[in-house]
Formats: structure tokens, C-alpha cells, sequence
């Protein structure tokens, strides 16, 4: 229990280091770039990050897993929080943008729309891991992270990290937190479900493909 919420922190505070970036960058372009450090170090050190997580149990969904999958978000959110407030104090600048960007993100979007950014959000962070998990390459996060920063999807954890930077604690952002936790779950399980029924149907036409190719042979005679 303790390594699996220990893992989750690690992750966590890698993602507030994500966020630090991103706000101290003028350009958004190459703060969106910079915060794949977050996510690269993630997966080559192998913690675990929720968003990481949540669309591989449409393959393994045991209790296990799912116990694995609610340490690590505890985890993540006390990582990336701590992260949050420290950064908040060592770097007043990052404190002040947080807190512009956090209001932006209550005070101009509503519900469905926070809800489906978090879906798309989900979507991308799915994709990149998958692609790591089965390549062992980084290209997918490095196109992935970007991609979902400068659409302006949101990311859970990384949320709670600037929340956290800007000192912003209140029942709205507990609920819009929530909300994008629910919209990264979705988008995550969505896509890696439509991924398995298409692989499946793929796999269940190559067999009877072959099948239909036997067949035809024509059979020796004795």
C-alpha cells in the first residue's frame, strides 16, 4: 500500500515540476513542449500517474487493480499539491500566474465543457502511454503533451498543481477537479475500449481469413 502511494507522489511532484515550467514560460509553445519532461520522466522511472493508468483497465480490472489505481490517485493528488504550494512560496511569479489561469479556468467554462476537455485530455494521455508501453519509444508523448496543452484540455493532476501554485482552495475547485478526473477517466476508457473491439475484430478476420484460405486448398490424395 505504502509503495503504491509513494509511486503516485513520485509521479505527482513530476507533474508539478511539469506545471512550473509551463507557467514560467512566456511562450506557450515552449511551455507546452517543456512540460513533456513531466510525463517522459513518469513512464521511463515507471511510477504511476492516474491519468497513465485509467484506459489499461479495460484490459486487467481485477480488485487489485483497481486498488493499485485509487493509491496512486491519492498519491498523485498529495505529490502534485505539495509540489503545488511549495512551488507557490520558492517562486512567487508562478504563484500569481496559477492563480490567473485557475480563475480563467472557473470562470469561463461551464460544466460540459470541462467535462469533455478532460474526456480529450484522456484520449491523448491513453495514446501516449500506449504507445511507450508497446514501443518503447517517447515519440507519442512528446506529440501527445503539447497537442492536449495547446488545445486547452485539461489534465487532472496537473489541475490540482495549479490550484495548488495559486492557492486556490474553494468547493468550486473541488468540483471542477472532479469533474475533469471524470472526463480524463472517460476519455481514457472510451478510446482504449475502441481500440481492443477494433483490434479484436482485426484478430477474428485474420482467422477467418486463413480459414477460408485452408479451405480452398485443394486436399491430397492418398
Amino acid at each position: 500500500m505504502l509503495k503504491k502511494v509513494c509511486s503516485g507522489m513520485a509521479a505527482g511532484l513530476l507533474i508539478s515540476i511539469g506545471c512550473a515550467v509551463f507557467l514560467a514560460c512566456d511562450n506557450k509553445y515552449v511551455g507546452s513542449v517543456m512540460f513533456s519532461v513531466a510525463l517522459l520522466s513518469i513512464c521511463l522511472f515507471g511510477v504511476a500517474l492516474y491519468t497513465g493508468k485509467i484506459g489499461l483497465m479495460v484490459q486487467s480490472h481485477g480488485r487489485d487493480d483497481f486498488a493499485t489505481l485509487l493509491l496512486g490517485l491519492l498519491g498523485n493528488t498529495l505529490g502534485v499539491t505539495a509540489g503545488g504550494f511549495a512551488l507557490s512560496y520558492a517562486l512567487p511569479k508562478l504563484k500569481e500566474a496559477a492563480a490567473v489561469l485557475c480563475e480563467a479556468k472557473l470562470t469561463t467554462q461551464e460544466w460540459g465543457q470541462t467535462l469533455l476537455r478532460g474526456m480529450f485530455c484522456g484520449v491523448l494521455m491513453y495514446v501516449a502511454v500506449s504507445i511507450f508501453r508497446n514501443t518503447n519509444k517517447v515519440i507519442g508523448i512528446l506529440f501527445c503533451i503539447p497537442v492536449f496543452i495547446l488545445s486547452g484540455f485539461e489534465h487532472s493532476i496537473a489541475d490540482i498543481g495549479y490550484f495548488a501554485c495559486g492557492n486556490i482552495v474553494s468547493w468550486d475547485a473541488f468540483l471542477f477537479i472532479w469533474t475533469v478526473i471524470l472526463g480524463n477517466t472517460l476519455g481514457s476508457l472510451l478510446i482504449s475500449g475502441l481500440i481492443q473491439i477494433a483490434a479484436g475484430s482485426a484478430k477474428g478476420n485474420a482467422k477467418s481469413g486463413a480459414g477460408n484460405a485452408n479451405s480452398a486448398r485443394p486436399k491430397k490424395r492418398r
